[in-house]
């Protein structure tokens, strides 16, 4: 059976994305296959084929997605063939019509979510459980507290701002113009700053009385860090998990030496290292998206031939939300 999935043969810009017909096997043991209805766009997607993140060529791309189990492997018990199925995981190779994968990566999609929305929504959902929930500072966060989330007009910056105010959380978003910050107010933020036009930091203090954040949450990087480590109280926890604007470059740990810091560098993969744990942070976040509390909102959708127009918009910053390819 032939199947079309996107490939890089070098990294680079979106030119290098093209797709290309494949042949899609049987799973193995511990394997399934899906169909996928549609595929999540992530900007993780982007450092990979940039080169941020070395691949082994040539490789497929993409992390997430959502369609039909068609085919179970031995020794998969949690799912059947004709299941509908969400996932967020390695190996990367989303963007295609079907694939063989892990089944302990893969979860049952409730019926009160589209695929599209399952696409959308497992890696940036989960990001923001294993982000609030799990990477927490040292006295945790109790409602009330204030918070720094960077990119909040993005697709997990949008679910954290619902799911902090959910928890009873001042969230502080961060965005690049006055149409972003007032999207992060409208889904929950209790207050937005203009990067653009403001200092992160001065406006940090003033919102919380001359204090500082617990926690600062960041997946901007390089120009980012130097405030976010100045929004922080003493004590608190900076949390890098990710570098659209770049990498950050060597930190000296005397940097963290005048307040106390903590840093930590997570991913969401570490978390999702087995089957259990896969179901109980994507258990959680399907349970406060049913409660209505977070809300996934597909903003942007392509069609799988318009996968380079899809990575030049999210790479300019000019989306907001969550984006999928539609298959």
């Amino acid at each position: 059976m032939s199947d079309r999935a996107v490939r890089i043969e070098q990294q680079g810009g979106p030119e290098v994305l093209r797709i290309e017909s494949v042949q899609v096997g049987d799973p193995g043991p511990g394997e399934i296959r899906i169909r996928h209805h549609a595929c999540g766009l992530n900007y993780i997607d982007i450092y990979h084929r940039s080169g941020v993140y070395p691949l082994t060529l040539p490789t497929g791309l993409g992390m997430e997605g959502a369609g039909i189990v068609e085919a179970v492997g031995e020794d998969v018990t949690h799912l059947r063939v004709g299941d509908r199925a969400a996932y967020a995981s390695n190996p990367i190779g989303a963007y295609a019509s079907a694939r063989v994968m892990p089944a302990r990566c893969v979860v049952k999609l409730p019926d009160f979510l589209s695929f599209e929305q399952g696409a959308a929504m497992m890696l940036k959902g989960m990001t923001v459980q294993y982000l609030l929930r799990r990477t927490l500072p040292q006295a945790g966060l109790q409602p009330g507290d204030h918070v720094l989330f960077h990119a909040a007009a993005g697709g997990v910056g949008l679910i954290a701002c619902q799911w902090a105010k959910a928890l009873g959380l001042q969230l502080i978003g961060t965005a690049g113009s006055d149409a972003k910050c007032r999207l992060a107010l409208d889904h929950g933020a209790a207050f937005a700053i203009n990067y653009a036009t403001e200092n992160v930091a001065e406006r940090v203090r003033e919102i919380t009385g001359g204090q500082g954040v617990k926690v600062v949450y960041d997946s901007v990087g390089a120009s980012t860090w130097e405030g976010s480590l100045a929004s922080l109280r003493p004590f608190g926890l900076m949390v890098s998990f990710g570098n659209a604007s770049g990498v950050v470059p060597p930190v000296p740990l005397t940097a963290l030496a005048a307040k106390g810091l903590y840093l930590t560098r997570p991913s969401l993969f570490t978390h999702l290292s087995s089957q259990a744990v896969t179901q109980e942070i994507a258990g959680e976040l399907f349970k406060v998206v049913e409660s209505g509390a977070v809300r996934i909102e597909v903003e942007n959708r392509y069609p799988f031939d318009e996968v380079q127009r899809a990575h030049r918009e999210m790479e300019a910053r000019t989306t907001t939300g969550s984006s999928v390819l539609l298959i």
